[in-house]
């Protein structure tokens, strides 16, 4: 266990948008609900959990954007290509921002298969497919 990540908490601009798209991502992951309090949620899959916060009105401004500094972008395994299509209807049908979609599945090289998009908040989201 030495090493692994306890938990990721992200701040959120908008608590409710973000359980909306967050809760059914995380569940068709193996993630389960773990705790849910008025200002926030937190999934868990294993020894490891990630934490949903509202922002404080008072920090809302400027907006989060993964290219400034702090965390960029959080990367999931799938089972499958069949899934990371899934995954690319699914995106589309929220209409959440598909990042690099001319070079899917190999915007990260021809033998890396993702899908690149961003959650509400425009934080990166990757989900890989590696065939062993």
């Amino acid at each position: 266990m030495r090493g692994v990540i306890h938990h990721i908490e992200i701040n959120v601009a908008n608590l409710e948008k973000s359980r909306q798209f967050w809760l059914p991502f995380l569940k068709a992951l193996d993630y389960d609900l773990y705790q849910e309090w008025s200002a926030g949620f937190s999934m868990k899959l294993g020894d490891t959990y990630l934490v949903f916060v509202q922002t404080e009105d008072n920090y809302l401004s400027p907006s989060f954007h993964r290219k400034h500094n702090g965390l960029n972008h959080l990367a999931f395994h799938v089972a499958s290509r069949q899934e990371l299509d899934h995954w690319r209807d699914w995106i589309h049908e929220l209409n959440l921002k598909e990042l690099y979609p001319q070079q899917y599945p190999y915007a990260g090289g021809q033998d890396y298969q993702a899908l690149y998009f961003e959650d509400p908040d425009r934080l990166k989201i990757e989900l890989v497919y590696q065939e062993v």
